[in-house]
């Protein structure tokens, strides 16, 4: 899911392209994107665009009259800037297409089965705030403000930093970068973590983000960004199960659950100690390696056993 960082560069590169511009034309590959009928869809066109805003993980167009456009592209779903002449809606993982002015179309796809993608057409700045969850945006607020949000619950710092409700923005991905970059377990619980080591978890999630959004800035290359995905080579962690740890050379450890999971250096974040991913330590039961240690005794007793 495209998280804060790939938002941010996608506003940046809407913004270079279509900020001023009419909306001519929208068209709606897919039954399943527009999520609103009042007002209808047909009234964007004409309009035009008078900002790109950012609400959490949604892009906003805001057109002229006190409408906006409020996109969310969940897991799979994507941008793409086009010529007119060769964006066609059509197509399995086509959703939509917006010509403006100018000769350019945005393009939205989703390459899942599953439509989770959305759009919304909103009227007025009071109704967009329906999509606000309330996250703290950590880029602006204080230490105070990141403390009390990350202690309002005892959740996980790894299901706490995803909430959209405590963190505007941070998803998967990000939220292991940041958790590694603090040197803090994804599995440790918010209401017990000492002052010390909310600072730390503050100014690594400041770090993470910034450094990020200057990595992605469209205004690198002046290409729009084509090539958004969760799992990037100068990630540390994240989609880096059993490679290297870029700080300490370990090898990368997960745990999953659900439709997440969580990646992390166990030497780094958790003291060498491997957290119990819940299926297969059931599975395992005494079997289960609990360290570093144990784990690489337990392969090398598999190497040498006789086939």
């Amino acid at each position: 899911m495209p998280e804060l960082p790939d938002i941010v560069a996608y506003t940046k590169a809407l913004a270079t392209r279509i900020e001023g511009c009419r909306l001519e034309r929208v068209r709606l590959a897919s039954p399943f994107l527009l999520r609103t009928a009042d007002p209808p869809i047909a009234e964007a066109q004409g309009r035009r665009v008078t900002g790109i805003r950012r609400i959490g993980k949604r892009i906003v167009l805001a057109l002229e009259d006190d409408l906006f456009l409020v996109f969310h592209l969940m897991i799979s779903g994507r941008f793409h800037w086009k010529p007119q002449g060769l964006a066609k809606p059509a197509g399995k993982i086509n959703l939509a297409a917006f010509d403006f002015e100018g000769g350019g179309t945005l393009v939205m796809t989703e390459a899942s089965t599953k439509k989770r993608a959305s759009l919304h057409l909103v009227l007025g700045e009071e109704a967009l705030l329906q999509f606000d969850r309330g996250g703290v945006e950590v880029l602006e607020a204080e230490l105070s403000a990141f403390e009390e949000a990350l202690r309002c619950e005892n959740h996980t710092l790894k299901r706490s930093l995803t909430d959209p409700r405590l963190f505007s923005g941070i998803g998967n991905a990000f939220s292991d970068e940041i958790l590694h970059r603090a040197r803090l377990s994804p599995g440790k619980l918010t209401q017990k973590l000492p002052a010390d080591e909310v600072e730390r978890l503050f100014e690594a999630t400041r770090e993470v983000l910034t450094e990020w959004i200057d990595r992605l800035d469209p205004d690198r290359d002046g290409k729009f960004p084509e090539k958004v995905t969760a799992f990037r080579p100068e990630m540390a962690v994240h989609g880096k199960y059993g490679q290297a740890c870029p700080v300490c050379g370990s090898p990368v450890q997960r745990i999953v659950y659900a439709n997440n999971e969580a990646n992390y250096c166990a030497t780094c974040q958790t003291g060498g100690r491997l957290l119990a991913d819940r299926s297969m330590s059931r599975l395992l039961k005494t079997d289960w390696s609990r360290t570093l240690e144990e784990l690489e005794e337990s392969r090398a007793a598999r190497m040498r056993k006789p086939v």
